[in-house]
């Protein structure tokens, strides 16, 4: 008896590690896909100058931290964010495109991190041709089943021969 005890044992664990292991690829894939929906939600918000959608990319907690590529360079908050993105409509005429690429993502229980390339082309209120490509790092968290970025850090290269950034450039 306790060797059939032993074997029975023995195959419900190799059967639930088996369920556990095949099933955590899937939820990992399931939130990436997720995660990359919310980056291309994001893109659209923001050709659409669409305020509150754009925002629903981000926490509303007030420890969002975003290190920008452009002033100011240090955003804390979701309601500075916000104004941020406010700032950030008013100085472009539409139409413009935005577009986020090459998202790799991360995902480690109900936090990832991942990072994409980022191109917004347009026309600023002075009539100013703006092509810009810059790369995003974002920390993202699982809050009740939706992600949202908690922390992000937009940068550009900067050409050492000049010490000025490139905007231009793409990996």
């Amino acid at each position: 008896m306790n060797a059939n005890w032993s074997a029975i044992c023995v195959a419900t664990t190799v059967v639930i590690t088996g369920v556990v292991a095949a099933s955590a690829p899937a939820s990992a894939d399931s939130d990436v896909t997720r995660i990359r929906a919310l980056e291309s939600r994001y893109a659209a918000a923001l050709v659409a100058k669409d305020l509150d959608a754009a925002m629903r990319a981000y926490t509303a907690a007030e420890d969002l931290f975003v290190f920008e590529a452009v002033p100011p360079r240090q955003v804390v908050g979701a309601g500075a964010y916000r104004q941020h993105v406010r700032d950030f409509f008013v100085n472009f005429q539409p139409p413009f495109t935005f577009e986020v690429r090459d998202v790799v993502v991360t995902v480690v229980g109900d936090v990832a991190y991942g990072h994409n390339i980022q191109h917004l082309v347009g026309v600023d209120t002075a009539g100013s041709h703006i092509d810009m490509t810059f790369r995003v790092t974002d920390v993202y968290r699982k809050v009740k089943g939706d992600w949202f970025i908690v922390e992000e850090h937009a940068s550009f290269p900067v050409d050492p021969q000049t010490g000025k950034a490139d905007l231009s450039s793409a990996p």
